[in-house]
């Protein structure tokens, strides 16, 4: 048989807005064709409960490889192959006119064999109205509080000026800073102090200098630019014993990403 992945949610128990993010990522995962964007197999209800069948992810997030695995951060050569994929889905879903919004390591997701896969679909928000592409938008979602480091200062500064695809790219600077650092920059700041920091300048991010140097990367080199070597890397290390960090640097291109 196929391993898969079950979400059950109970629909009388879902506020409105929920609803409508449910509905929306349901039909955009049946929308969307690109080999980096998770897509469900199977949607339906049975009673008040709605069951979502998925592809079943091995090594789930990059946020949990981060937590089992790489607790002080990844390499950067690892970090470059799960970002490959993700922007490769994100920058399929921006040329078609939608905006993420969501973008995090919770919402990269890495199968047994490697390939990594765009989700958290449930706040895309389309820039396309009345068959026009608009240059803003001004829909400012009620996010949960947890998601507010990886927001950009537009999005959270919720004024005339609004924004567009490039939130997504703040989001995605946010996200390899925690791949490489082990946890997300601001995640210990007031909420307050956070926005103001957002606000007033470059992004903090508070991470070590170094980085793992090529030649001790545990990551193959991928071939055919699918998939990324994560899952020969993963399993080295489950069969191996406890490894110890190696002195790292990154690279100017890694710190022009951020």
């Amino acid at each position: 048989g196929t391993l898969v992945a079950v979400r059950i949610t109970d629909l009388e128990r879902c506020s409105e807005e929920l609803l409508k993010a449910l509905q929306n990522e349901v039909i955009l995962s049946h929308f969307f064709r690109h080999p980096h964007i998770l897509t469900f197999w199977a949607v339906f209800t049975a009673g008040r409960w709605l069951w979502v069948i998925s592809p079943f992810m091995a090594y789930n997030s990059a946020s949990c490889l981060l937590r089992t695995y790489f607790p002080e951060g990844m390499s950067e050569a690892l970090i470059g192959n799960i970002l490959f994929g993700a922007i490769s889905g994100l920058n399929y879903m921006h040329q078609h006119g939608y905006i993420h919004r969501s973008i995090k390591a919770s919402h990269i997701l890495i199968s047994g064999d490697g390939l990594v896969y765009l989700s958290g679909l449930n706040h895309l928000y389309s820039l396309v109205n009345s068959g026009q592409q608009l240059k803003s938008v001004y829909d400012f979602p009620q996010f949960s509080t947890s998601m507010l480091p990886w927001l950009s200062p537009e999005l959270l500064r919720q004024d005339m000026h609004g924004y567009n695809v490039k939130s997504d790219i703040y989001s995605v600077g946010i996200t390899a800073c925690e791949l490489a650092n082990g946890h997300v920059p601001f995640q210990e700041m007031p909420r307050t102090q956070m926005l103001l920091q957002k606000l007033k300048g470059p992004s903090y991010c508070p991470w070590a200098i170094n980085t793992f140097s090529c030649g001790e990367s545990r990551i193959k080199n991928s071939q055919s630019g699918i998939d990324s070597g994560i899952g020969e890397s993963m399993t080295r290390t489950m069969t191996s014993e406890r490894l110890q960090t190696p002195s790292k640097t990154f690279s100017p291109a890694f710190h022009n990403l951020i």
